[in-house]
């Protein structure tokens, strides 16, 4: 397993949580990485991107402010911090691999994926 995401779990309204993805990827360093999230009966969607160096971060409208991205490479470890959960965030949360160019908002983007995190918010 390249990828393996861990930290869901179930949390009330306005609580956080903190993902994480540990990376066996030899070149982890290189990768630009992602999260993104699949809702019951949805599409799987975008939710933040962290650049190779970690210089850079890109969110979904519906996270900013409340969701941060973070990587340590020398761990190989990838992280999201969620606060301020809502119902609506409920899904199951996936990180991902960018190795080559292509557009960071898309899933199709990404080349390795992990097996997902489940996070339920309760009203």
């Amino acid at each position: 397993v390249q990828l393996q995401a861990s930290g869901g779990g179930l949390v009330q309204a306005g609580g956080s949580l903190r993902l994480s993805c540990a990376a066996s990827l030899r070149t982890f360093e290189t990768y630009g990485m992602g999260w993104f999230r699949q809702a019951p009966g949805k599409g799987r969607d975008f939710v933040a991107h962290i650049n190779w160096s970690g210089t850079s971060t890109y969110y979904a409208d519906s996270v900013k402010g409340r969701f941060t991205i973070s990587r340590d490479n020398g761990k190989k470890k990838l992280y999201l911090e969620m606060n301020s959960l809502k119902p609506e965030d409920t899904a199951v949360y996936y990180c991902a691999a960018k190795e080559y160019s292509g557009d960071l908002f898309l899933d199709s983007a990404y080349n390795r994926w992990g097996q997902g995190t489940l996070v339920t918010v309760s009203s």
